[in-house]
């Protein structure tokens, strides 16, 4: 099984720098969550919870889209660094 991972940039039109693409996201509902502490024990913690807890007693149910992990500005090795996972969801 394999995955793709992209790092990106929310893009406000004009050209795109050579050696790199769009890839648009459609419109879906997500579930956010917010990790908070020193990258990675704080996202996989996160993501562990979410599979673990919330979705079994959450009604919703993980939708066809792609998942996010969105990285604030700033050093994350610090405890109170904020970083995010979002998780496209729908009922059951």
């Amino acid at each position: 099984e394999r995955f793709d991972y992209y790092s990106a940039v929310t893009y406000q039109g004009g050209a795109i720098p050579q050696g790199m693409e769009t890839l648009e996201i459609p419109k879906l509902t997500w579930a956010v969550f917010e990790a908070v502490g020193p990258i990675p024990e704080a996202i996989q913690d996160v993501w562990k919870r979410i599979f673990s807890e919330w979705f079994p007693s959450s009604g919703y149910e993980h939708a066809e889209g792609p998942e996010l992990e969105v990285y604030e500005c700033g050093d994350m090795s610090k405890p109170d660094y904020k970083s995010y996972v979002w998780i496209p969801v729908k009922r059951v």
